[in-house]
Protein backbone atom coordinates (compact mmCIF):
# COMPACT_ATOMS: atom_id res chain seq x y z
CA UNK A 1 0.00 0.00 0.00
CA UNK A 2 1.04 3.28 -0.29
CA UNK A 3 1.21 5.99 2.52
CA UNK A 4 0.85 9.55 2.58
CA UNK A 5 2.15 11.30 5.56
CA UNK A 6 0.56 14.03 7.14
CA UNK A 7 2.58 16.45 9.38
CA UNK A 8 1.73 19.58 11.58
CA UNK A 9 4.32 21.45 13.86
CA UNK A 10 4.05 23.39 16.95
CA UNK A 11 7.22 25.61 17.15
CA UNK A 12 7.96 27.07 20.97
CA UNK A 13 9.69 30.60 20.27
CA UNK A 14 11.13 32.16 22.64
CA UNK A 15 10.26 36.42 22.41
CA UNK A 16 13.55 38.50 23.31
CA UNK A 17 12.09 40.66 26.14
CA UNK A 18 14.08 41.92 29.01
CA UNK A 19 11.83 40.60 31.77
CA UNK A 20 9.58 37.60 31.77
CA UNK A 21 5.44 38.16 30.55
CA UNK A 22 3.93 38.27 33.85
CA UNK A 23 6.67 39.59 36.43
CA UNK A 24 9.83 41.69 36.15
CA UNK A 25 12.56 39.17 36.25
CA UNK A 26 15.02 39.00 34.24
CA UNK A 27 15.20 36.50 31.45
CA UNK A 28 19.29 36.26 30.60
CA UNK A 29 20.15 32.69 29.90
CA UNK A 30 23.10 31.22 31.61
CA UNK A 31 22.45 32.76 35.16
CA UNK A 32 22.69 30.70 38.20
CA UNK A 33 19.82 28.30 38.46
CA UNK A 34 16.81 29.49 40.33
CA UNK A 35 18.35 33.31 41.10
CA UNK A 36 15.85 34.66 38.48
CA UNK A 37 12.30 33.17 39.40
CA UNK A 38 10.34 36.07 41.56
CA UNK A 39 7.56 35.08 43.79
CA UNK A 40 5.30 36.22 40.74
CA UNK A 41 7.12 33.08 38.86
CA UNK A 42 6.40 30.55 41.12
CA UNK A 43 2.74 32.02 42.15
CA UNK A 44 3.35 32.39 45.66
CA UNK A 45 0.10 33.53 47.63
CA UNK A 46 -0.93 37.13 47.14
CA UNK A 47 1.34 37.75 43.92
CA UNK A 48 -0.52 38.65 40.82
CA UNK A 49 0.51 38.67 36.96
CA UNK A 50 1.15 41.88 34.91
CA UNK A 51 1.17 41.41 31.19
CA UNK A 52 4.46 42.83 29.44
CA UNK A 53 3.64 44.96 26.68
CA UNK A 54 6.48 44.29 24.59
CA UNK A 55 5.74 40.56 24.47
CA UNK A 56 2.67 41.94 22.86
CA UNK A 57 4.51 43.96 20.15
CA UNK A 58 6.38 40.96 19.52
CA UNK A 59 3.38 38.70 19.02
CA UNK A 60 1.92 41.33 17.20
CA UNK A 61 4.83 41.63 14.89
CA UNK A 62 4.62 37.90 13.80
CA UNK A 63 1.63 37.64 13.52
CA UNK A 64 1.74 41.20 10.58
CA UNK A 65 4.67 38.88 9.03
CA UNK A 66 2.77 35.81 8.05
CA UNK A 67 -0.43 37.72 6.66
CA UNK A 68 -2.44 36.73 9.77
CA UNK A 69 -5.23 38.38 11.93
CA UNK A 70 -4.27 40.35 14.72
CA UNK A 71 -7.02 39.84 17.63
CA UNK A 72 -7.69 43.19 19.05
CA UNK A 73 -9.39 40.80 22.09
CA UNK A 74 -7.56 37.67 23.30
CA UNK A 75 -7.46 35.97 26.53
CA UNK A 76 -5.31 33.94 29.13
CA UNK A 77 -6.14 31.05 30.33
CA UNK A 78 -4.95 28.59 32.81
CA UNK A 79 -3.43 24.99 31.34
CA UNK A 80 -3.65 22.71 34.24
CA UNK A 81 -0.90 19.59 34.60
CA UNK A 82 1.42 18.81 36.60
CA UNK A 83 5.28 18.62 36.36
CA UNK A 84 7.90 19.15 38.95
CA UNK A 85 9.16 22.22 36.63
CA UNK A 86 5.87 23.82 36.59
CA UNK A 87 5.89 25.35 40.50
CA UNK A 88 2.38 26.97 40.00
CA UNK A 89 0.82 24.01 38.77
CA UNK A 90 -0.49 25.19 35.98
CA UNK A 91 0.69 27.53 33.12
CA UNK A 92 -0.76 30.47 31.91
CA UNK A 93 -1.00 30.24 28.18
CA UNK A 94 -4.10 30.92 25.18
CA UNK A 95 -6.80 28.69 24.55
CA UNK A 96 -9.98 29.89 22.81
CA UNK A 97 -9.20 33.17 22.11
CA UNK A 98 -5.22 33.44 20.78
CA UNK A 99 -3.66 36.72 19.86
CA UNK A 100 -3.10 35.98 16.46
CA UNK A 101 -5.10 33.32 13.88
CA UNK A 102 -5.05 32.27 10.43
CA UNK A 103 -1.72 32.98 9.13
CA UNK A 104 0.21 31.54 6.25
CA UNK A 105 3.94 30.76 4.79
CA UNK A 106 5.28 30.03 1.52
CA UNK A 107 7.99 27.36 1.19
CA UNK A 108 10.16 25.95 -1.67
CA UNK A 109 11.13 22.58 -1.98
CA UNK A 110 12.68 20.91 -4.95
CA UNK A 111 11.91 24.06 -6.54
CA UNK A 112 7.93 23.75 -5.78
CA UNK A 113 6.30 26.45 -3.71
CA UNK A 114 3.83 25.62 -1.26
CA UNK A 115 1.80 27.23 1.09
CA UNK A 116 1.68 26.04 4.75
CA UNK A 117 -1.46 27.18 6.66
CA UNK A 118 -0.70 28.82 10.57
CA UNK A 119 -3.73 27.97 12.33
CA UNK A 120 -2.57 30.44 15.56
CA UNK A 121 0.00 31.84 17.24
CA UNK A 122 -0.50 32.31 21.08
CA UNK A 123 1.60 33.73 23.89
CA UNK A 124 2.31 31.75 26.81
CA UNK A 125 4.78 31.56 29.27
CA UNK A 126 7.58 28.92 29.58
CA UNK A 127 8.02 26.00 32.16
CA UNK A 128 11.27 25.97 34.20
CA UNK A 129 14.10 22.81 33.29
CA UNK A 130 14.44 19.56 34.44
CA UNK A 131 18.49 18.82 34.69
CA UNK A 132 19.53 14.91 34.42
CA UNK A 133 23.39 15.91 33.81
CA UNK A 134 25.71 15.73 37.32
CA UNK A 135 22.46 14.27 39.00
CA UNK A 136 22.43 10.03 40.11
CA UNK A 137 19.16 8.77 40.39
CA UNK A 138 17.76 12.47 41.13
CA UNK A 139 16.72 15.27 38.78
CA UNK A 140 17.53 18.92 39.30
CA UNK A 141 15.17 21.89 39.00
CA UNK A 142 15.79 25.20 37.61
CA UNK A 143 13.30 27.81 37.36
CA UNK A 144 14.87 30.22 35.94
CA UNK A 145 13.35 29.76 32.78
CA UNK A 146 9.79 29.94 34.41
CA UNK A 147 7.37 32.82 33.26
CA UNK A 148 9.88 33.47 30.17
CA UNK A 149 7.75 34.81 27.24
CA UNK A 150 7.26 32.48 24.20
CA UNK A 151 4.75 32.55 21.35
CA UNK A 152 3.71 29.27 20.14
CA UNK A 153 3.11 28.99 16.55
CA UNK A 154 0.96 25.74 15.28
CA UNK A 155 0.61 25.26 11.97
CA UNK A 156 -1.95 23.49 9.72
CA UNK A 157 -1.35 19.86 9.16
CA UNK A 158 -0.15 20.69 5.49
CA UNK A 159 3.14 19.44 5.40
CA UNK A 160 4.10 16.06 3.47
CA UNK A 161 7.13 15.25 3.92
CA UNK A 162 9.71 15.80 6.82
CA UNK A 163 12.01 17.95 4.43
CA UNK A 164 8.99 20.14 3.95
CA UNK A 165 8.90 20.51 7.63
CA UNK A 166 12.54 21.57 8.07
CA UNK A 167 11.86 23.86 4.85
CA UNK A 168 8.83 25.29 6.77
CA UNK A 169 10.64 25.55 10.34
CA UNK A 170 13.50 27.21 8.97
CA UNK A 171 11.86 29.72 7.41
CA UNK A 172 10.35 30.42 10.88
CA UNK A 173 13.45 31.00 12.32
CA UNK A 174 14.88 32.93 9.68
CA UNK A 175 11.42 35.02 10.28
CA UNK A 176 11.73 35.65 14.03
CA UNK A 177 15.46 36.53 13.72
CA UNK A 178 14.74 38.98 10.82
CA UNK A 179 12.07 40.62 13.06
CA UNK A 180 14.48 40.42 16.16
CA UNK A 181 11.42 38.87 18.55
CA UNK A 182 13.96 35.97 19.12
CA UNK A 183 17.35 35.18 18.86
CA UNK A 184 16.63 31.79 17.83
CA UNK A 185 19.25 29.98 19.75
CA UNK A 186 18.53 26.23 19.81
CA UNK A 187 21.50 25.53 22.05
CA UNK A 188 19.71 27.62 24.67
CA UNK A 189 16.36 26.18 24.05
CA UNK A 190 15.13 29.41 22.86
CA UNK A 191 13.77 27.45 19.29
CA UNK A 192 12.45 24.23 19.65
CA UNK A 193 9.47 22.42 18.11
CA UNK A 194 6.90 19.57 18.56
CA UNK A 195 6.00 17.52 15.50
CA UNK A 196 2.37 15.87 15.14
CA UNK A 197 3.18 12.96 12.44
CA UNK A 198 0.60 10.44 10.85
CA UNK A 199 -0.10 8.71 7.99
CA UNK A 200 -3.03 7.66 5.85
CA UNK A 201 -3.52 5.64 2.94
CA UNK A 202 -2.60 7.66 -0.09
CA UNK A 203 -5.95 9.51 -1.64
CA UNK A 204 -7.77 9.34 1.63
CA UNK A 205 -9.24 12.17 3.34
CA UNK A 206 -9.49 11.41 6.94
CA UNK A 207 -6.23 11.85 8.80
CA UNK A 208 -4.76 8.61 11.06
CA UNK A 209 -4.08 8.70 14.06
CA UNK A 210 -1.26 11.14 14.89
CA UNK A 211 1.90 10.74 17.24
CA UNK A 212 3.32 14.32 18.74
CA UNK A 213 7.34 13.96 18.53
CA UNK A 214 8.40 16.61 21.81
CA UNK A 215 10.66 19.27 22.01
CA UNK A 216 13.04 18.44 19.07
CA UNK A 217 15.88 21.44 18.98
CA UNK A 218 18.02 20.72 15.74
CA UNK A 219 16.37 20.84 11.80
CA UNK A 220 18.62 17.94 11.57
CA UNK A 221 16.64 16.39 14.65
CA UNK A 222 13.24 17.29 13.23
CA UNK A 223 13.92 15.69 9.98
CA UNK A 224 15.53 12.48 11.79
CA UNK A 225 12.38 12.33 13.76
CA UNK A 226 9.97 12.41 11.35
CA UNK A 227 11.19 10.14 9.19
CA UNK A 228 11.98 7.24 11.74
CA UNK A 229 8.16 7.72 13.19
CA UNK A 230 7.05 7.69 9.73
CA UNK A 231 8.54 4.39 9.46
CA UNK A 232 7.36 3.04 12.87
CA UNK A 233 3.93 3.69 12.11
CA UNK A 234 4.04 1.93 8.23
CA UNK A 235 5.60 -1.03 9.83
CA UNK A 236 2.45 -1.43 12.39
CA UNK A 237 -0.75 -0.32 9.88
CA UNK A 238 0.84 -3.09 8.08
CA UNK A 239 1.96 -5.34 10.43
CA UNK A 240 -2.28 -5.25 11.19
CA UNK A 241 -1.35 -3.26 14.39
CA UNK A 242 -3.38 -0.13 15.32
CA UNK A 243 -1.52 3.41 15.58
CA UNK A 244 -2.00 4.73 19.13
CA UNK A 245 -2.38 8.54 20.13
CA UNK A 246 0.64 9.12 22.05
CA UNK A 247 3.66 11.91 23.33
CA UNK A 248 6.74 10.45 22.28
CA UNK A 249 10.50 11.86 22.28
CA UNK A 250 13.34 11.51 19.98
CA UNK A 251 16.37 9.86 20.76
CA UNK A 252 19.59 11.14 18.67
CA UNK A 253 22.02 8.76 19.92
CA UNK A 254 19.62 5.98 18.98
CA UNK A 255 18.24 7.58 15.77
CA UNK A 256 14.33 6.48 17.26
CA UNK A 257 11.54 7.82 19.07
CA UNK A 258 9.78 6.37 22.08
CA UNK A 259 6.64 6.27 23.75
CA UNK A 260 6.92 9.30 26.68
CA UNK A 261 2.89 8.93 28.07
CA UNK A 262 -0.93 9.07 26.51
CA UNK A 263 -1.22 12.30 24.49
CA UNK A 264 -3.50 14.81 26.53
CA UNK A 265 -6.54 16.21 24.37
CA UNK A 266 -7.29 20.19 25.49
CA UNK A 267 -10.12 18.67 28.27
CA UNK A 268 -7.64 17.28 29.74
CA UNK A 269 -5.80 20.22 30.82
CA UNK A 270 -8.81 21.23 32.10
CA UNK A 271 -8.58 25.39 30.71
CA UNK A 272 -10.47 27.68 31.92
CA UNK A 273 -9.35 32.11 31.88
CA UNK A 274 -7.06 32.73 34.54
CA UNK A 275 -8.92 35.10 37.03
CA UNK A 276 -5.88 37.37 37.86
CA UNK A 277 -5.52 38.19 34.14
CA UNK A 278 -8.41 40.53 32.35
CA UNK A 279 -8.63 39.80 28.47
CA UNK A 280 -6.00 42.04 26.67
CA UNK A 281 -7.35 44.31 24.45
CA UNK A 282 -5.11 45.89 21.56
CA UNK A 283 -5.93 49.06 19.74
CA UNK A 284 -6.22 49.60 16.17
CA UNK A 285 -3.78 52.37 17.04
CA UNK A 286 -1.07 50.11 18.71
CA UNK A 287 -1.03 46.90 15.67
CA UNK A 288 -0.99 50.37 13.10
CA UNK A 289 2.33 51.08 15.02
CA UNK A 290 4.19 47.72 15.17
CA UNK A 291 3.16 47.48 11.55
CA UNK A 292 4.57 50.17 10.75
CA UNK A 293 7.52 49.13 12.66
CA UNK A 294 8.13 45.75 10.57
CA UNK A 295 11.24 45.55 8.39
CA UNK A 296 11.76 44.42 5.07
CA UNK A 297 10.79 40.81 4.77
CA UNK A 298 12.83 38.16 3.61
CA UNK A 299 10.65 37.92 0.42
CA UNK A 300 10.59 41.58 0.08
CA UNK A 301 14.33 41.64 0.28
CA UNK A 302 14.59 38.78 -2.12
CA UNK A 303 12.49 40.52 -4.86
CA UNK A 304 14.81 43.86 -4.02
CA UNK A 305 18.33 41.81 -4.33
CA UNK A 306 16.75 40.68 -7.65
CA UNK A 307 16.06 43.95 -8.99
CA UNK A 308 18.17 46.19 -7.55
CA UNK A 309 21.59 44.23 -8.03
CA UNK A 310 20.47 41.55 -11.02
CA UNK A 311 20.68 38.55 -9.22
CA UNK A 312 19.07 35.14 -9.95
CA UNK A 313 16.38 34.35 -7.98
CA UNK A 314 18.74 30.95 -6.40
CA UNK A 315 21.13 33.65 -5.18
CA UNK A 316 18.76 36.31 -4.20
CA UNK A 317 17.48 33.27 -1.96
CA UNK A 318 20.36 31.86 -0.75
CA UNK A 319 21.58 35.67 0.52
CA UNK A 320 17.83 36.52 2.39
CA UNK A 321 18.19 33.10 4.03
CA UNK A 322 18.88 35.06 7.17
CA UNK A 323 19.29 39.15 8.29
CA UNK A 324 22.73 38.67 8.96
CA UNK A 325 23.78 37.19 5.17
CA UNK A 326 21.24 39.96 3.81
CA UNK A 327 23.53 42.26 5.50
CA UNK A 328 27.49 40.66 4.92
CA UNK A 329 26.10 41.51 1.75
CA UNK A 330 25.01 44.85 1.02
CA UNK A 331 28.34 46.05 2.93
CA UNK A 332 30.04 44.02 0.60
CA UNK A 333 28.93 45.56 -2.21
CA UNK A 334 29.50 48.94 -0.57
CA UNK A 335 32.90 47.80 -0.11
CA UNK A 336 33.93 46.64 -3.67
CA UNK A 337 32.24 49.43 -5.57
CA UNK A 338 29.02 47.44 -6.33
CA UNK A 339 30.15 44.27 -7.83
CA UNK A 340 27.19 42.54 -6.41
CA UNK A 341 27.66 39.44 -8.89
CA UNK A 342 30.64 38.75 -7.90
CA UNK A 343 29.61 39.38 -3.86
CA UNK A 344 27.00 37.10 -4.50
CA UNK A 345 29.49 34.08 -5.86
CA UNK A 346 32.02 34.92 -3.41
CA UNK A 347 29.85 34.61 -0.52
CA UNK A 348 27.74 31.76 -1.78
CA UNK A 349 30.55 30.00 -2.86
CA UNK A 350 33.85 30.26 -1.49
CA UNK A 351 32.61 31.92 2.07
CA UNK A 352 29.97 29.71 2.95
CA UNK A 353 32.25 26.85 2.12
CA UNK A 354 34.65 27.55 4.84
CA UNK A 355 31.52 28.62 7.31
CA UNK A 356 30.20 25.08 6.97
CA UNK A 357 33.86 23.03 7.09
CA UNK A 358 35.01 25.43 9.92
CA UNK A 359 31.55 25.19 11.83
CA UNK A 360 31.47 28.56 12.10
CA UNK A 361 28.58 31.29 12.37
CA UNK A 362 29.04 34.31 9.41
CA UNK A 363 28.75 36.76 12.80
CA UNK A 364 32.15 35.14 13.49
CA UNK A 365 33.68 34.87 10.27
CA UNK A 366 37.56 36.47 10.51
CA UNK A 367 36.86 37.29 6.69
CA UNK A 368 34.47 40.65 7.15
CA UNK A 369 32.42 41.74 4.35
CA UNK A 370 35.13 45.25 4.32
CA UNK A 371 37.92 42.77 3.42
CA UNK A 372 35.85 40.54 0.79
CA UNK A 373 35.08 43.77 -0.77
CA UNK A 374 38.84 44.67 -0.94
CA UNK A 375 39.58 41.06 -1.91
CA UNK A 376 37.23 41.63 -5.07
CA UNK A 377 38.07 44.87 -5.62
CA UNK A 378 42.13 43.29 -6.35
CA UNK A 379 40.43 40.66 -8.38
CA UNK A 380 38.61 43.50 -10.52
CA UNK A 381 41.73 45.83 -10.81
CA UNK A 382 43.64 42.64 -12.06
CA UNK A 383 45.79 43.03 -9.00
CA UNK A 384 45.34 39.02 -8.82
CA UNK A 385 43.49 36.56 -10.54
CA UNK A 386 40.39 34.88 -9.24
CA UNK A 387 42.39 31.09 -8.82
CA UNK A 388 45.07 33.54 -6.46
CA UNK A 389 42.15 35.05 -4.87
CA UNK A 390 41.27 31.98 -3.21
CA UNK A 391 44.30 31.49 -1.69
CA UNK A 392 44.54 35.20 -0.79
CA UNK A 393 41.17 34.01 1.13
CA UNK A 394 42.42 30.90 2.76
CA UNK A 395 45.13 33.01 3.81
CA UNK A 396 42.78 36.16 5.49
CA UNK A 397 40.50 33.74 6.68
CA UNK A 398 43.16 31.55 8.93
CA UNK A 399 44.76 35.08 9.90
CA UNK A 400 42.45 37.68 9.80
CA UNK A 401 44.51 39.85 7.07
CA UNK A 402 43.28 42.23 4.54
CA UNK A 403 44.08 41.46 0.84
CA UNK A 404 46.50 43.90 0.70
CA UNK A 405 48.36 42.64 2.89
CA UNK A 406 48.40 39.06 1.80
CA UNK A 407 49.45 40.03 -1.25
CA UNK A 408 52.00 42.09 -0.14
CA UNK A 409 53.43 39.51 2.15
CA UNK A 410 53.42 36.44 -0.37
CA UNK A 411 54.14 38.39 -3.44
CA UNK A 412 51.12 37.79 -5.23
CA UNK A 413 50.44 40.48 -7.17
CA UNK A 414 49.84 39.42 -10.57
CA UNK A 415 52.40 39.98 -13.59
CA UNK A 416 50.34 42.38 -16.38
CA UNK A 417 53.56 43.22 -18.31
CA UNK A 418 53.36 41.70 -21.24
CA UNK A 419 56.91 41.68 -22.61
CA UNK A 420 57.26 39.60 -19.29
CA UNK A 421 54.86 37.20 -19.83
CA UNK A 422 55.48 37.33 -23.54
CA UNK A 423 59.19 35.72 -22.39
CA UNK A 424 57.57 33.05 -20.13
CA UNK A 425 55.14 32.14 -23.09
CA UNK A 426 58.18 31.99 -25.61
CA UNK A 427 60.35 29.84 -23.03
CA UNK A 428 57.37 27.78 -22.60
CA UNK A 429 56.85 27.21 -26.42
CA UNK A 430 60.71 26.67 -26.99
CA UNK A 431 60.43 23.84 -24.13
CA UNK A 432 56.98 22.48 -25.72
CA UNK A 433 58.13 22.29 -29.51
CA UNK A 434 56.17 18.91 -30.63
CA UNK A 435 52.73 19.98 -28.00
CA UNK A 436 52.82 23.32 -30.18
CA UNK A 437 53.06 22.15 -33.12
CA UNK A 438 50.54 19.40 -32.49
CA UNK A 439 48.34 22.53 -31.85
CA UNK A 440 49.04 23.73 -35.34
CA UNK A 441 48.36 20.94 -36.93
CA UNK A 442 44.44 20.66 -35.55
CA UNK A 443 44.77 19.60 -31.96
CA UNK A 444 43.35 22.28 -30.14
CA UNK A 445 42.90 20.27 -26.90
CA UNK A 446 46.70 20.78 -26.08
CA UNK A 447 45.99 24.38 -25.68
CA UNK A 448 44.85 24.02 -22.49
CA UNK A 449 48.16 21.88 -21.76
CA UNK A 450 50.40 24.68 -22.72
CA UNK A 451 47.82 27.56 -20.93
CA UNK A 452 48.61 25.51 -17.55
CA UNK A 453 53.09 25.45 -18.52
CA UNK A 454 52.97 29.17 -19.00
CA UNK A 455 50.84 29.48 -15.27
CA UNK A 456 52.97 26.70 -13.50
CA UNK A 457 55.78 28.60 -15.22
CA UNK A 458 55.12 32.06 -13.21
CA UNK A 459 53.45 30.61 -10.71
CA UNK A 460 50.03 31.45 -11.04
CA UNK A 461 50.55 35.28 -11.30
CA UNK A 462 50.77 36.02 -15.10
CA UNK A 463 47.20 37.23 -16.13
CA UNK A 464 45.24 34.39 -17.55
CA UNK A 465 43.41 36.43 -20.09
CA UNK A 466 47.02 37.99 -21.56
CA UNK A 467 48.45 34.44 -21.47
CA UNK A 468 45.98 33.59 -23.64
CA UNK A 469 46.19 35.67 -25.84
CA UNK A 470 49.80 35.43 -25.84
CA UNK A 471 49.87 32.18 -27.04
CA UNK A 472 46.94 31.78 -29.84
CA UNK A 473 49.02 34.52 -31.57
CA UNK A 474 52.48 33.09 -31.27
CA UNK A 475 50.83 29.68 -32.04
CA UNK A 476 48.99 31.19 -35.48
Amino acid sequence: MEWETVIGLEIHCQLATDSKIFSGSSTAFGSEPNSQASAVDIALPGVLPVMNLDAARMAVKFGLAVDATINERSVFARKNYFYPDLPKGYQISQFEEPIVTEGRLSITVDDKDKVIGITRAHLEEDAGKSLHEGFVDETGIDLNRAGTPLIEIVSEPDMRSAAEAVAYMRKIHALVRYLEISDGNMQEGSFRCDANVSIRPKGEKELGTRAEIKNINSFRFVEKAINHEVERQIDILEDGGEVVQETRLYDANKDETRSMRSKEDAHDYRYFPDPDLPPMILSKEFIEEVKESLPELPEAKRERFMEQYELDEKDAAALTATRETAAYFEKTVEACNGDAKTSANWINGELASYLNRNNVELEDSPVNPKALGGLIERINDKTISNKIGKTVFESMWKNGSSADDVIEQQGLKQITDSGAIEKIVDDVLASNADQAQQYRDGNEKVFGFLVGQVMQASKGKANPAQVNELLKAKLS
